[in-house]
């Protein structure tokens, strides 16, 4: 049919465009944040590229979401402020009718978004944690860049290397400064070389000398030595126990219903439930009248997202804190909205300031 036809180009091509856009923006807002994750010593500046595309991933499904409410608000919202609405009301057709392209052009779009919150939304979560977590098991004097100075993860040290090759476990004019209060100590050596003891990270340190000064008392002592050890990391890893439950397969997390588990499962399926209710309560909030150029209605479109959108947050906390069950809270929250949606549908439907077979209204 040509209204369904129309509607669904236009849908699309609105849905294209503002995927793009939105993408740009939050691409760009991600990009500085892992820039500064790598300058703060959380990511390998090598990773940062890597450590985009997972958390890109990630926020995929919500944008995803995002474009298509956002798509159906302003693409009905300029065929009212053009007329053309009123045309198809005149032809017989109710607001209603306009569910059944709105859904033909996004359910490809739900599919792709249930996918990649089911399936890739975990996966991409556990490679960005493995990552992080394999940069951060690196002991201190590997994470050193040569001639570069760095400071080890609690603060306390700050390591300088003039390593040859990055691949190296043994280092050249090595400088370590130690503070724990109220002792500071400046360690340097021709070269050190780490080692494995007992699961931690050692350096043995050659041909160097140590000087510690004593805030409290003032005293100075000054040492040579021709070989210094000094622990510098450890190997330890985290378990599967401890893996937060963003990280687990959604199979995992069925087979092992814990209020914890739970939450993440009302987060993932929640948010697919919220992509198809916000497609309904677009339909309703894109009526605007023709003869007032406003954008009220995008406006009320997105604070009504940002307000669905913590709402599912806010119920993943409830039932991973064991407060609500995960049953009657999806329902009163995804069926309350679904109510909403239809009921805003009706109402405009059958609100005779928007047909125009209605009662004329003055201007």
């Amino acid at each position: 049919m040509l209204f369904d036809s129309t509607v669904r180009r236009e849908l699309a091509r609105s849905f294209g465009a503002t995927l793009v856009v939105i993408l740009t923006i939050v691409i760009t807002m991600m990009l500085i944040r892992t820039l500064g994750m790598a300058a703060g010593g959380e990511v390998a500046p090598e990773d940062v590229v890597l450590m985009l595309g997972y958390t890109a991933l990630g926020q995929l499904p919500t944008m995803m979401g995002l474009s298509l409410f956002i798509a159906v608000v302003v693409t009905l919202g300029r065929m009212y402020r053009d007329s053309e609405m009123v045309i198809w009301f005149a032809s017989g057709l109710g607001l209603a009718r306009i569910v059944r392209p709105v859904f033909q052009m996004a359910w490809p779009v739900l599919l792709a978004v249930g996918a990649l919150l089911l399936f890739v939304w975990p996966w991409g979560n556990r490679s960005s944690v493995e990552l992080r977590g394999r940069y951060e098991q690196r002991t201190d004097l590997s994470r050193v860049a040569p001639g570069v100075f760095q400071t080890s993860r609690d603060g306390s040290r700050v390591f300088f290397v003039d390593r040859a090759n990055e691949e190296s476990v043994e280092g050249h004019h090595v400088f370590v400064l130690t503070r724990k209060p109220p002792l500071e100590s400046v360690v340097s050596a021709r070269s050190g070389r780490i080692d494995n003891e007992d699961g931690e990270k050692v350096l043995r340190l050659v041909h160097g000398q140590r000087n510690e000064t004593d805030s409290l008392s003032g005293v100075r002592t000054l040492s040579s030595f021709e070989s210094y050890r000094l622990l510098v990391g450890d190997t330890a890893v985290r378990s599967v126990q401890d893996s937060p439950p963003k990280t687990l397969d959604t199979l995992v997390l069925l087979q092992d219903p814990t209020p914890r588990h739970l939450g993440e499962l009302a987060w993932r399926f929640g948010l697919l439930l919220a992509a198809a209710n916000l497609l309904l309560l677009g339909i309703g909030l894109s009526a605007i009248q023709p003869r007032r150029a406003s954008n009220w209605n995008l406006l009320l479109a997105l604070l009504t997202f940002i307000a669905y959108f913590n709402a599912v947050n806010l119920t993943q906390a409830w039932i991973a804190s064991g407060r609500f069950e995960i049953l009657p809270a999806m329902l009163t929250l995804h069926g309350g909205a679904l109510g909403l949606g239809l009921a805003l549908i009706w109402w405009r439907d059958h609100a005779a300031v928007w047909r125009p077979s209605g009662p004329r209204t003055s201007a």
